[in-house]
């Protein structure tokens, strides 16, 4: 049951990519079809994501939402979602300004229920119309997550990291969201992997949520000043800063 259905939801995305949008498919149909060897042998339940970076052309923001409002925002996703994300400050691959990601619990088809099949061909192809260049595209997993309960934390910090040992990580990172709870309340808060096409080379990824960049950096400044915060981050163990920015969600749908 697990296979079948993660089965059938990327199929029916390499299905709707290969008939509306030749370029896309020539770019994501290995990544694609690679998720689905690495899908279907995993049988944990955990919830897993899949990310297109794009550059958008000029001046197109509003058309890709209002495109995908057109065709597709009568579609609930089954235990999972769907984000038109932006991409702020930090380093930028090829100058991708988006971020399209997907997210659903594992075993599940996050489109169960739906005609994905009859709408989704619309979205692609007016995508075309909007989108300057296909950046890379990849998808793993997320091992710790506190879930955001502040809307005004609309800005998510993320690092993408190559982490020694990733058990050792974890740990100290739960310890982290733990012990510094109050500092993180309403925050998102989460780590996990980088399992299909590592991004510039990163394994891992840490994301934390706030309202603007002054928030963020009073945050780490407040963090940052305490000794026990720093033991925990030391013992993280071996990292490597791949690199760091900032998204926005635009749209969620979930």
């Amino acid at each position: 049951m697990l296979k079948r259905d993660i089965y059938h939801f990327l199929n029916i995305l390499i299905l709707v990519i290969l008939n509306t949008n030749h370029k896309l498919f020539k770019m994501n149909k290995y990544f694609l079809i690679t998720c689905l060897l690495f899908v279907g042998a995993i049988t944990a339940q955990t919830t897993v994501f899949n990310v297109i970076e794009i550059r958008a052309k000029d001046f197109t923001e509003k058309s890709i939402e209002e495109a995908y409002e057109t065709c597709c925002a009568d579609m609930k996703p089954n235990k999972g979602g769907f984000a038109l994300q932006k991409i702020g400050k930090g380093a930028k691959r090829n100058g991708m300004t988006h971020r399209l990601l997907w997210f659903w619990i594992m075993g599940e088809d996050l489109w169960e229920g739906t005609n994905v099949a009859e709408k989704a061909p619309l979205w692609w192809s007016q995508m075309s119309n909007y989108v300057e260049l296909w950046g890379e595209s990849y998808c793993g997993r997320v091992l710790s997550m506190q879930g955001k309960t502040n809307e005004d934390y609309e800005w998510a910090h993320i690092w993408d990291m190559k982490i020694d040992d990733p058990n050792q990580f974890k740990t100290a990172h739960d310890k982290i969201v733990k012990k510094f709870k109050k500092e993180f309340e309403g925050r998102q808060v989460g780590f996990g992997t980088y399992d299909i096409n590592y991004p510039s080379g990163a394994t891992h990824w840490v994301v934390v949520s706030g309202k603007d960049d002054n928030d963020h950096m009073m945050l780490y400044d407040k963090l940052q000043k305490q000794p026990e915060f720093i033991d925990l981050i030391v013992k993280r163990g071996k990292v490597e800063n791949v690199r760091d920015y900032m998204v926005k969600a635009l749209k969620l749908y979930k």
